[in-house]
């Protein structure tokens, strides 16, 4: 774990600066533009294939889905590679691309995040242009258009969807937990909640209680996040006292020493040993 941990956290430094040398992209790593067939927006797809995955013709592969892509695709890569021995399919879901030029200069690039992630529909004085509220939506065009081209276009197991997100993209996954939860049967939510449970528990979908659900979820918080951590505890103590069905292990890790941003590769080497120890427990049950 820490030899995990030391190189994600050199990773960025790996790069060149100077300008004459030629830019470095994630090796195995595909672009592929996407459109929200239901909102009229476009993304992008980057997609990291196994190094194995056109010698094993034969084989169907587990994906990890994650949003913030640009951010994370290096980071959950690395790790990939280091716990899986690259045997999953990683697939980052981009900011808008056809954001509004306003917009992008304004708040950055990221912009549509404000708006994406979010599940709450409020006007903001201070930030009047954003239309905060669109998780609904967004998880929309990733049930329908994302996991649609990803398995008609790679060997995949439909039924072995993980979600990782972290922050504002864990906020995300915690209301695709709560609302549709067959999304994905893994979430790895890293420093996601606030005061807002209440309002997250109030909109529960029945499949958290039907048992032949199966869905395995691990949260996360650095221990320097003072604000965060009681909402993470609250979050993980209802969903055990309520003893849903529909979920077949919670697991909470405070990263001791750590804040917000800086847990985030902790969160991503463990999340995806945690996720490896759970396929290998589901592959020896298989076999009973």
């Amino acid at each position: 774990m820490r030899k995990i941990l030391v190189f994600l956290f050199l990773l960025p430094f790996f790069n060149v600066g100077a300008s004459e040398y030629k830019l470095y992209s994630v090796p195995g790593t595909q672009v592929v533009p996407i459109k929200d067939t239901i909102s009229d927006k476009q993304y992008e797809l980057l997609i990291k294939l196994p190094a194995s995955y056109e010698k094993n013709k034969d084989k169907n592969y587990p994906v990890i889905y994650f949003t913030d892509a640009v951010e994370h695709i290096a980071l959950l890569s690395s790790a990939s590679y280091m716990v899986w021995r690259d045997e999953v399919i990683l697939v980052g879901i981009s900011w808008q691309k056809d954001i509004s030029d306003d917009l992008r200069k304004q708040y950055g690039v990221h912009v549509s995040r404000f708006m994406d992630y979010t599940y709450k529909k409020v006007i903001s004085t201070k930030h009047p242009k954003i239309k905060f509220g669109l998780a609904d939506k967004h998880l929309a065009f990733i049930r329908k258009d994302v996991f649609n081209y990803v398995e008609s276009n790679y060997r995949t197991e439909p039924n072995n969807r993980t979600y990782f997100g972290f922050s504002a993209g864990g906020v995300f996954g915690v209301y695709a937990l709560m609302t549709q939860p067959d999304s994905f049967k893994n979430y790895i939510l890293g420093s996601a909640l606030d005061e807002a449970v209440p309002t997250l528990f109030a909109q529960e979908h029945a499949a958290l209680k039907n048992p032949q659900s199966a869905i395995n979820v691990l949260t996360s918080y650095g221990e320097l996040e003072k604000e965060t951590g009681p909402f993470v505890e609250d979050f993980v103590m209802q969903l055990s006292n309520k003893k849903y069905k529909g979920i077949a292990s919670i697991e909470n890790v405070v990263a001791e020493g750590y804040g917000h941003s800086d847990s985030s590769p902790l969160v991503a080497a463990h999340g995806l040993r945690w996720l490896k120890n759970l396929q290998s427990k589901s592959k020896s049950k298989s076999k009973e």
